[in-house]
């Protein structure tokens, strides 16, 4: 299993969730407004950080459903502009549902 964390702009959630559902697999995608900046040049060519409003997907799929994903946050968050955002994959070593806990279960 594979968790990806995608931050993206916010404007372009609702394109990237349509897509997320298109996919027959996904387990679920949790969303949360997050602040944050990266690093730009300015006119002066000094780094100028400023903070702006975000957007973060979190999901943890299977790994064979971790390219499928990816592709298609990029195909709807991208804008082609600096901002677009930033995806993560990071490997799940467990995940334990708290409702079957301590069966395991994974009845999804």
């Amino acid at each position: 299993m594979q968790e990806i964390k995608a931050i993206i702009r916010t404007d372009r959630l609702q394109d990237v969730i349509q897509a997320l559902h298109a996919l027959p697999s996904l387990p679920g995608v949790t969303v949360s407004t997050v602040r944050g900046f990266g690093k730009r040049a300015s006119g002066t060519g000094a780094a100028e950080y400023d903070q702006t409003d975000f957007t973060k997907l979190e999901a943890v799929v299977d790994d064979d459903m971790v390219r499928s994903v990816i592709d298609a946050i990029v195909q709807h968050a991208r804008t082609g502009g600096p901002g677009d955002g930033r995806i993560f994959v990071m490997p799940v070593l467990q995940a334990i549902r708290i409702r079957d806990y301590p069966t395991g279960r994974d009845d999804r």
